[in-house]
């Protein structure tokens, strides 16, 4: 690793009027990787020159998507039992110095409420009015139709903030908390909505939470795809992992920076699902 004053030195160049050696020294500080964000952080601080701190500020960004980008490689290969890093870690892309203390802490607060409501001994379908009823009654959780594009929907802690979301971010967190109940509640992949499916022993069946948590059948499911005149494939019955969710949270926010038309965003979160989908194409 260059020692501190050789990459002030670096950074000083970032002020010179030639684009090539500006490109060269930007090349040369990113060549050593994420590790040196904090510094750049540090010399955009005590920076009085627009020029090196724009400059700074375009590094920082392109360590910081390779730093998620990283990240989410490694929870795949690594961690996908973790649901709720694996969505931080997607809220990082938008959010770099979001700390996963303060999302988890988030979700402990809804989790604690709902634990507290929870008696012993309670059927699958009241265990699933409690969650509802503390989500969207007590909590006040429910679904931003008036802004459903907004990339806000796809971050897990606007959405434990703001208490509105898309159908797989409110699912997410509804997910979140069962599972940590030791209710046996999946994540389901149906087009154009996402959904959750309680699988017990003896019973199993579906939860809209985008609907406040109303619980249907599979014979709902089969009248929804014959609806959208789709051929019933299992992935629409059945669980999905939570790299699937992830996957979907990116091909969202996709979607949603197009709409609001930021290309550029939209374009990095395609790279993300390229590294992290091997059948993904940018159709």
């Amino acid at each position: 690793m260059m020692k501190d004053t050789e990459l002030k030195a670096l950074v000083t160049l970032l002020e010179d009027d030639d684009t090539e050696v500006v490109s060269h020294v930007e090349n040369q500080i990113m060549s050593f990787g994420t590790s040196v964000i904090p510094f750049l952080e540090h010399e955009w601080e005590i920076s009085f020159n627009p020029t090196i701190q724009r400059r700074i500020e375009d590094l920082i960004h392109q360590l910081q998507f390779e730093l998620v980008q990283e990240r989410l490689i490694k929870w795949k290969e690594e961690n996908q039992e973790d649901l709720l890093e694996g969505l931080w870690l997607v809220a990082t892309y938008q959010y770099p110095d979001l700390e996963y203390e303060d999302v988890m802490g988030e979700l402990e607060q809804v989790y604690v409420d709902t634990w507290r409501e929870l008696k012993e001994d309670l059927s699958p379908f009241d265990q699933v009015k409690i969650i509802n009823s503390v989500l969207f009654d007590k909590f006040k959780f429910r679904a931003n139709t008036k802004n459903f594009h907004s990339p806000a929907n796809s971050m897990i802690q606007a959405v434990l903030e703001s208490k509105k979301g898309n159908p797989i971010s409110l699912c997410a967190i509804y997910l979140l908390i069962a599972r940590k109940l030791d209710m046996p509640v999946h994540g389901v992949n149906l087009p154009n909505l996402f959904i959750l499916t309680y699988q017990g022993e003896s019973i199993k069946f579906y939860i809209n939470v985008f609907n406040k948590g109303l619980i249907f059948s599979r014979d709902d499911i089969d009248n929804y795809i014959d609806h959208l005149q789709l051929t019933p494939q299992d992935i629409y019955y059945e669980p999905c992992t939570h790299l699937d969710i992830v996957l979907r949270f990116l091909r969202n926010l996709v979607v949603s920076f197009e709409k609001v038309g930021d290309y550029h965003k939209s374009d990095e979160v395609k790279i993300i699902l390229q590294q992290l989908d091997d059948n993904y194409s940018d159709y």
